[in-house]
């Protein structure tokens, strides 16, 4: 039986634009030990939700194929996974801690209105503790940051290993 996968001819890879990494390797280091100091204290699967819906946000595919896989490696569902980009209408997915973090998320993200809404960051308060809350958005911040280099630079997308930079 022939499925669709054989008889397809898929697009080429994007050819990456630069190697930041490689070429500002003290930014590189600098962004990982940011990283890696943004996620303490969280929720490991809950980061990866968050990372996730930063990154569909800001069209980072390479940050979607590394946090998907991180994701599915920490133990979380592909159906959450899946439901991300429609979060609001499939709330039951999640919990009210995941919910004001994806809300907070988009937030920081978008920045549509220049400045988090009370009613939000007030959500996600009620969730956290202050020096989670903290952590939080830095770890929004961060994966904002890691975005912008992705589609900057056109990061390769679909090699990543999980854990590959933890």
């Amino acid at each position: 039986m022939t499925t669709y996968e054989d008889t397809a001819a898929y697009a080429p890879e994007h050819t990456p634009r630069l190697n930041w990494a490689a070429l500002a390797p003290d930014v590189f280091k600098a962004m990982l030990r940011l990283d890696a100091a943004a996620r303490q204290g969280l929720d490991a699967r809950m980061l990866e939700l968050v990372k996730i819906r930063a990154s569909q946000i800001n069209h980072c595919a390479r940050c979607l194929d590394m946090h998907t896989k991180d994701a599915l490696a920490a133990g979380e569902s592909v159906e959450r996974i899946v439901q991300l980009s429609a979060w609001e209408e499939s709330a039951h997915f999640y919990t009210e801690k995941e919910l004001a973090a994806l809300e907070l998320t988009e937030a920081v993200t978008v920045l549509t209105d220049r400045f988090v809404p009370d009613a939000v960051y007030e959500r996600a308060a009620k969730h956290f503790e202050e020096a989670e809350l903290a952590q939080l958005i830095a770890a929004i911040a961060v994966i904002n940051a890691w975005n912008r280099f992705g589609v900057a630079c056109r990061g390769e997308v679909g090699h990543y290993q999980p854990g590959q930079y933890k």
